[in-house]
């Protein structure tokens, strides 16, 4: 079986051909494809890391535009009144594996 490490969004996800993958949002429309950047590659015993040089890349299509979870931000001091609430949704971009080599 063949997977790889990834870096996108700040975090490293595994990934193998036809995994869908969520990370921060990235430029570009439904159906564009993108270069994810490969830390380690894994294929059968064979295991090759960045240190090593890593000649495969691997792509990915856009698959949609999502938006996270509603988190909500409440700060508040006590005896002044004082009360401020916000909310927060991250954008996302989910992604479709679809060429590890």
């Amino acid at each position: 079986m063949v997977y790889a490490i990834v870096k996108t969004g700040g975090r490293q996800e595994k990934v193998s051909v036809g995994s869908i993958v969520v990370t921060n949002r990235i430029e570009g429309e439904a159906g564009d494809t993108v270069e994810l950047e490969p830390i380690m590659l894994v294929d059968g015993d064979d295991v090759t890391t960045s240190a090593d040089g890593i000649s495969a890349k691997v792509t990915a299509e856009i698959v949609r535009d999502d938006k996270g979870p509603k988190i909500s931000i409440v700060k508040y001091k006590n005896k002044s009144g004082y009360r401020k609430r916000m909310g927060h949704r991250q954008k996302l971009t989910r992604l479709k594996v679809t060429n590890i080599g």
